[in-house]
């Protein structure tokens, strides 16, 4: 084409779409939005803000419950489930001027509240209108995963996308899924007052991370009384007499569970299809995921890109954010100048209590890639400020090379450990060592210390013994 309507046409609204269209406006670039639901995506609506806001409300309750252990005598709390979901929602709506339409009209952004249609690798319909356009980004999210089991359907099951529409507190309430998402929501529910029982397929919950962190995790799920169920495959649903059941197979068993009701919290698949993508031949991975190079664009349309959860690998916010800048700039400037997408330091956080959160390399990882590392723990049972605030469980594990205080990975189990790992975001993105942290004062006292300390355990374990025979001998000549 000669001429182009649009720089750059965006399909999605979420995090991804989002900050591309706000990068695309703020370098004066004409840019068109197009989103068929709501503005925000699943982060906004049904993800990261929602759950965010009830795991809030129930950890206040368990604070309220474990009263003595703050040397208060008596405390107790009374409370309506479906005014907790208010609250929730009441969030979603404070936070929601920040995705909205008229914010980004006023950005500069034409925005379309519509399903739009990809016709050519240059043109887009909306609304019976088709929008011409030099570069279009992909950002249409992901939906949750329902795995295939027999007899699902005669049920009104939940998923991640849905139960934030529950107004009733589920007495029994099955949870499948021991990952990020379904370890959230299991300890939620369960110090709401739900019956909640796990079910997990692998060994241990949070299987991504190394395994005494998600043996942890399940022994606090079950001291706060949260049936765990893990080597347990779902095999089927059934409906008894009105009595619902999830049978499934525990380490060789069979085993009926009766439930009110059955969350699936498996995980997300890319939305790919329905807006033209499979007319033009666009790549899809084994995941289902859309296909890109080191410059977020499909091989097959070079000007066609995608950034977020419908390409991953990392289903994050924070890395949607993070790949829409690379497409919005490689969209408007290439050939001139384009950037690789860079994925060396990417942390994430599980928002459980205690909290997890990791950067780079796990142990598991390290071995299994043959990488050689030496580790250094600082139990936070130790730090001053846990213990004053009886948060004085998990640790800090640093994963160094052998003989340096290079960070080749961080992981933290522990309270606010998904601000702690920001430190170490910077040292890593920045090639700072434990050394830099060892000499960077911390306030005291704060969580922030057991970064300081963990870098003296590495230290501690590298002092140089040789020398210290020397400065020993120094000393006591000075004595004498």
């Amino acid at each position: 084409m000669a001429k182009f309507d649009y720089n750059v046409v965006v399909i999605g609204g979420g995090s991804a779409g989002l900050v591309s269209s706000y990068i695309c406006s703020a370098v004066k670039a004409k840019v068109a939005l197009i989103e068929k639901h709501k503005m925000g995506g699943d982060c906004l609506n049904t993800g990261c803000v929602p759950s965010k806001a009830l795991i809030r409300s129930a950890k206040i309750l368990s604070h309220i419950r474990n009263h003595k252990e703050y040397g208060i005598r008596s405390a107790s709390a009374e409370f309506d489930f479906s005014e907790i979901m208010d609250r929730v929602h009441a969030v979603i709506a404070k936070v929601e001027p920040h995705d909205s339409v008229d914010r980004y009209t006023k950005l500069g952004v034409d925005c379309f509240q519509s399903s739009a249609k990809i016709i050519s690798p240059h043109e887009v319909e909306v609304d019976g209108k088709i929008l011409t356009t030099k570069n279009i980004i992909v950002a249409t999210g992901a939906r949750p995963a329902i795995p295939k089991i027999p007899g699902l359907d005669k049920v009104d099951f939940l998923t991640t996308d849905t139960v934030w529409n529950l107004r009733e507190l589920p007495k029994r309430f099955i949870i499948a899924g021991g990952g990020p998402i379904g370890c959230e929501l299991t300890q939620c529910f369960a110090r709401l007052g739900s019956n909640v029982t796990q079910i997990q397929t692998r060994s241990h919950l949070m299987v991504r991370e190394d395994d005494e962190v998600g043996e942890l995790i399940g022994k606090k799920f079950k001291a706060e009384g949260v049936d765990v169920r893990v080597n347990t495959k779902s095999k089927e649903v059934v409906v008894n007499n009105g009595e619902k059941y999830l049978v499934v197979d525990e380490e060789g068993q069979e085993k009926h569970i009766p439930f009110d009701q059955l969350l699936v919290a498996v995980g997300r698949a890319a939305n790919t299809k329905g807006f033209g993508l499979e007319e033009l031949g666009v790549t899809l991975s084994d995941r289902g995921t859309i296909v890109v190079d080191e410059y977020m664009r499909t091989p097959a349309h070079p000007n066609i890109y995608a950034c977020g959860d419908v390409t991953g690998p990392y289903q994050f916010t924070h890395t949607a954010a993070h790949q829409a800048w690379y497409c919005a700039v490689n969209a408007l400037f290439s050939p001139l100048k384009k950037f690789k997408v860079d994925y060396r330091v990417i942390p994430w956080s599980t928002f459980t209590d205690p909290e997890v959160a990791r950067v780079g390399l796990s142990e598991n990882e390290a071995r299994e890639a043959n990488i050689p590392f030496e580790s250094s723990v600082y139990p936070i049972d130790d730090l001053d400020r846990a213990i004053a605030d009886s948060e004085d469980h998990g640790w800090v594990k640093v994963l160094t090379q052998p003989g340096k205080d290079k960070i080749l990975g961080v992981t933290i189990v522990g309270n606010h450990a998904g601000d702690l790992i920001a430190e170490y975001v910077l040292a890593m993105k920045n090639g700072f060592g434990l050394n830099n942290i060892l000499s960077t004062i911390h306030i005291y006292p704060t969580m922030a210390e057991a970064n300081k300390y963990v870098a003296g355990v590495w230290k501690k374990a590298h002092a140089p013994q040789t020398l210290l025979t020397w400065v020993e001998r120094f000393h006591r000549w000075r004595r004498a």
